[in-house]
């Protein structure tokens, strides 16, 4: 499993990445693996204000439905479009095409309440077994 080490990570699967004030965010290598073959995914809006650990976007995979939750709180200033026509992007190459949004980070604080890079994979092994 891919956990790289310049992310924050939720319980819920999720991750975001740090760039200044914004947050890229996106769902992990665990869940897209777990979810299996994608093939919709409901974006935010632009425009949009998220609320950590509130609903932000829903992925559906030949398997399940699946709710996806703001890693952190803030506006949505870019979204993947390109996930639109290819939500298979997100099994391919989940940190890198396969990002969700873009969003201007409203509480910077909110970061300690993400998991490290460790602390995710510690946390991804316990569930495995």
């Amino acid at each position: 499993m891919n956990v790289p080490e310049d992310l924050l990570y939720t319980k819920d699967h999720e991750w975001a990445r740090i760039e200044g004030d914004n947050a890229v965010i996106g769902i992990t290598d665990f869940a897209q693996d777990s979810l299996g073959d994608i093939t919709f995914i409901d974006l935010p809006k632009q425009g949009a204000e998220l609320k950590q650990s509130e609903w932000c976007a829903t992925v559906e995979s030949v398997k399940a439905a699946s709710d996806v939750y703001a890693p952190l709180s803030g506006q949505v200033v870019k979204v993947n479009s390109e996930l639109a026509e290819h939500p298979e992007l997100v099994n391919k190459s989940a940190y890198d095409k396969g990002w969700f949004a873009v969003i201007k980070i409203s509480d910077m604080s909110q970061k300690g309440k993400l998991m490290s890079p460790a602390q995710y994979k510690e946390y991804t092994e316990g569930l495995s077994k």
